[in-house]
């Protein structure tokens, strides 16, 4: 008879620990308020419960998570309010980026734009919403490759996390994928043409349609 395997430890078991909340987090999987079990995620993902809470540690110092007393973990709820407050500040970050994109992005960075706005637009055509959330984030990681900017990557990691959830929601609806889709492509083709200004008013305006796009959703919720 085959020996149960061990539980990953150490830095390996935190690092599956955080990449398999991070997933679950982006993906919708892991809801606002819900609890966090260590021993009950250890158990689930194949690690020791000290991996978890470290892996825990993580995500609340990204604004992922929060610790209540006497009550352990839960995912971290994020208001529409408190998610356009930090989609303003994100403007400005993005805008730099694709401003930098446009100043430091070589020849192959904006082919990989390209080829993956074309895999963006098959998804929404195909009605393949949650790949075409992926591709989003890809979007954003390409842009933020050809910027070369480190200062304003780590800031946008750190302001991204919080507010991912409301942005993977609103990408499932159809309206609002074509929507983002013409915004995003606007922005791709501002860097291919090596035009800094236009690339930061549309990389900004992309946000501003996600703002609107929150208040929307969260009037109807009303």
């Amino acid at each position: 008879m085959t020996a149960p395997a061990k539980p990953l430890s150490g830095s390996k078991g935190r690092d599956v620990a955080e990449s398999r909340l991070r997933r679950e987090l982006d993906r919708g999987e892991l809801v606002p308020g819900q609890r966090l079990v260590e021993a009950e995620l250890g158990e689930l993902y194949g690690v020791t419960r000290s991996s978890v809470r470290l892996a825990l540690d993580a995500l609340v110092a990204d604004g992922l998570v929060e610790r209540i007393l006497n009550r352990g973990a839960r995912v971290r709820t994020v208001s529409p309010e408190a998610a356009v407050g930090i989609l303003e500040c994100r403007m400005v970050l993005d805008g730099l980026l694709a401003r930098k994109a446009v100043e430091n992005g070589e020849a192959q960075d904006l082919a990989n734009l390209d080829d993956n706005l074309e895999q963006m637009q098959q998804m929404v055509a195909t009605g393949e919403l949650l790949r075409y959330s992926e591709l989003i984030q890809r979007h954003h990681t390409l842009i933020q490759h050809a910027a070369r900017h480190p200062a304003a990557i780590e800031l946008v990691g750190r302001l991204q996390g919080q507010i991912v959830r409301h942005q993977f929601r609103l990408s499932l609806r159809p309206e609002r994928a074509h929507e983002s889709l013409g915004e995003l492509g606007r922005v791709v083709a501002a860097v291919q043409a090596r035009d800094a200004d236009r690339a930061e008013e549309l990389a900004r305006a992309h946000l501003q349609g996600v703002i609107a796009a929150i208040r929307r959703e969260a009037g109807d919720a009303d």
